[in-house]
C-alpha cells in the first residue's frame, strides 16, 4: 500500500520485515510493540509445557509484533491443538517441518529465549501486554483509515461513521473476551443476588411493570432475558409496553429505552399523556380539550419530569445500529430495560450487505439472536414486540394464539427466554372468557414459555380510551377532570429544544434525522 513502509529487524543473519503505516514515521512515532514481552511469552511456554493452557483462549498468533515470534507462537499452539508437548525441541522440529526454523533465527535464536525468562510464573501478564500492544496497532491502523476515507468527499459521512463504528466494536469484540469463572464463584455471585431477593421478602428480584398482577406471577423482568410479546393488530401491544415502559420509569425510577419502528416519538407521546392524565388518547391527538381537560393535561405533565424514558423512533433500524444505540444509553444512562416496536420491522445489517443471501426467516432469526446477545451483553431485559400470523383469525372458538402462530421464523421462541401473547376476547366480539367471567375491558397475557418459572395466564385490565393496561382492580379514569383545579391557577411546563433532542420532562425524544448514527 502506498501509505506503508517497511521496518527491518536482524534476526541472526535474517531481516524479519514488519509493515507499519508511513502516518506514524512521518510524525516521528514508533508503533506500539513489546518486543521483550514477546520473547519472554515465548521463552516461558518453551520452559513449561503447561504455561500455554493460561494463554491461548486470549492470545492469537497475530498479536505478535514480530513475524518470527509469530511463526514460533503458531508452532506452539498447533502442539497443542494436536495435544503434543511443547519444549524447546517440539517447537523446533515443528517449524523445521515447516520450512521456517531458518527464518525465525535457527535454534540458537529459539535457545536464546529461553533464557530470556527465569519461570512461567508471570506469563499471563506478559501475554496481556503483547496484547494489549496490538490492539494499540489495530486502533491506529483503523482509525488511519478512516482518517483517509474522510478526506475523500466523495465518501457519505453516515456511512463513514457507520463504518468507524464497526470498526471499533469489531476490535473490542474480536480482543476482549469474557475470562470463564470458577463454579465457587459463580455460587458466590448467585448466593449474594439470593440473599437480596430474601431480604426484600422474595417478593421482586427484576424490573418492575407496575401491575401487580404480572410482577407477582414473574417477578418483573429479568436481567439478560429476551422477552417475545406477541399479538394480531390491535390487541394492544403498543400500549401495554408504552404502559409498563411508564411504569418502570415514572413510578420506580429506572431507566429504560424504548425504540419504536413503527410509530412516531410525537405519536408515543401522546398517548402517553392520555395515560397520565386520564383524557381519551383521541381528543388529545385531535386537540380537542376543554379548558378544564387542558388544565389537567399540563398538571399531569409534571408526573414524567424524570427523564428515565428514553424514545427513539429510527425506522426500519439495524441489529448493528440498535446494538450501538444501547452500548451509549447504557453508558450514559445506565438503562434497566429495552424495548422494540417491533421486531419485523427491523433489518438485519446497516448496508444490506445481507440481503439477497437468505430468505426473510433466516433474516427474522439473525435478529432476535442478536437480540438474546444484546440483553445478555448488556445485562438488562429486551422486550420484543412481534407480529402473530393470520392462522390465529383462521381458528375456530376463541381463536387464543400459539407459539406456532410466531411469524417468520421458529427460531423466535427459540431465542426468547419468555414468550407472552395479548388475547382480548371482546376484539373477537366474545362477551366472555372461558371461565364466563365478562370481557369488557379486559385482557389476558398468556404466558406461553417461561424460562424461569411456570407458564400461566394472567388477566389485566384494558382501558383502551386511555390507551392504558392496569390491574383489573385498578380504575384510574377521573371523574372530573377539572376536579380541585382552578380556572386562574397557571402552570408552567419547561421544555427545551435543540437540533439533536426535545427535552419534554419525563421522556427525552431523539431525533434521529438529525444525529450522524
Amino acid at each position: 500500500m502506498a501509505n506503508e513502509i517497511n521496518t527491518g529487524i536482524r534476526i541472526g543473519n535474517k531481516l524479519s520485515y514488519n509493515t507499519i503505516d508511513s502516518s506514524l514515521a512521518t510524525i516521528g512515532k514508533l508503533t506500539p510493540q513489546a518486543i521483550d514481552f514477546e520473547e519472554a511469552v515465548l521463552g516461558a511456554l518453551m520452559i513449561d509445557s503447561s504455561a500455554v493452557s493460561i494463554i491461548i483462549d486470549f492470545l492469537d498468533y497475530r498479536m505478535f509484533y514480530k513475524e518470527a515470534h509469530q511463526h514460533i507462537y503458531k508452532a506452539a499452539f498447533d502442539l497443542f491443538s494436536e495435544m503434543q508437548p511443547i519444549d524447546l525441541l517440539s517447537i523446533t522440529n515443528k517449524l523445521r517441518k515447516a520450512g521456517q526454523l531458518e527464518v525465525v533465527g535457527g535454534v540458537s535464536y529459539l535457545a536464546s529465549l529461553t533464557n530470556s525468562v527465569a519461570s512461567s510464573a508471570n506469563i499471563e501478564y506478559h501475554a496481556r501486554i503483547v496484547m494489549e500492544k496490538y490492539v494499540l496497532r489495530e486502533l491506529i491502523g483503523k482509525c488511519n483509515g478512516i482518517i483517509k476515507e474522510a478526506y475523500d468527499e466523495s465518501n457519505d459521512v453516515l456511512q463513514l461513521l457507520d463504518k468507524a463504528e464497526t470498526e471499533l466494536f469489531n476490535i473490542i469484540q474480536n480482543n476482549f473476551k469474557r475470562d470463564s469463572k470458577e463454579l465457587n464463584l459463580v455460587v458466590k455471585k448467585a448466593l449474594d443476588e439470593l440473599t437480596e431477593i430474601r431480604n426484600q421478602g422474595g417478593a421482586f428480584h427484576g424490573v418492575p411493570t407496575g401491575i401487580q398482577a404480572i410482577d407477582e406471577k414473574t417477578g418483573g423482568w429479568q436481567k439478560s432475558d429476551l422477552i417475545i410479546l406477541a399479538a394480531r393488530p390491535g390487541m394492544g401491544k403498543t400500549s401495554f409496553v408504552l404502559s409498563i415502559a411508564r411504569n418502570a420509569a415514572i413510578d420506580h425510577n429506572t431507566a429504560v429505552a424504548f425504540f419504536s419502528l413503527e410509530m412516531s416519538a410525537t405519536q408515543l407521546v401522546h398517548r402517553l399523556f392520555a395515560i397520565e392524565s386520564g383524557i381519551p388518547a383521541e381528543k388529545i391527538s385531535k386537540g380537542k380539550l376543554t379548558d378544564s381537560e387542558w388544565i389537567v393535561l399540563m398538571e399531569k405533565i409534571r408526573t414524567l419530569n424524570n427523564e428515565k424514558l428514553i424514545i427513539d423512533d429510527t425506522p426500519a433500524l439495524s441489529v448493528f445500529d440498535l446494538r450501538a444505540k444501547c452500548r451509549r444509553l447504557k453508558h450514559q444512562h445506565d438503562i434497566q430495560l429495552i424495548i422494540v416496536d417491533y421486531l419485523q420491522l427491523m433489518q438485519g445489517d446497516s448496508d444490506g450487505s445481507q440481503k439477497g443471501k437468505g430468505n426473510r426467516e433466516q433474516e427474522i432469526s439473525y435478529i432476535s439472536r442478536s437480540l438474546k446477545a444484546l440483553a445478555k451483553d448488556l445485562q438488562v431485559p429486551v422486550i420484543a414486540l412481534s407480529q402473530l400470523s393470520r392462522e390465529v383469525e383462521k381458528r375456530a372458538g376463541t381463536k387464543r394464539p400459539q407459539l406456532s402462530d410466531l411469524r417468520e421464523s421458529g427460531s423466535i421462541e427459540q431465542d426468547a427466554d419468555m414468550v407472552l401473547f395479548i388475547y382480548r376476547p371482546e376484539y373477537y366480539q366474545l362477551e366472555t372468557f372461558e371461565d364466563n367471567m365478562p370481557s369488557n375491558g379486559l385482557a389476558e397475557l398468556m404466558v406461553q414459555k417461561n424460562r424461569h418459572g411456570s407458564t400461566d395466564n394472567i388477566r389485566v385490565r384494558f382501558q383502551s380510551q386511555f390507551t392504558r393496561f392496569c390491574d383489573v382492580e385498578a380504575n384510574y379514569q377521573l371523574s372530573s377532570p377539572s376536579a380541585g383545579i382552578s380556572n386562574n391557577t397557571e402552570f408552567t411546563i419547561n421544555a427545551s429544544f435543540n437540533d439533536d433532542e426535545i427535552d419534554t420532562g419525563g421522556f427525552t425524544l431523539v431525533a434521529d434525522d438529525d444525529l450522524p448514527y
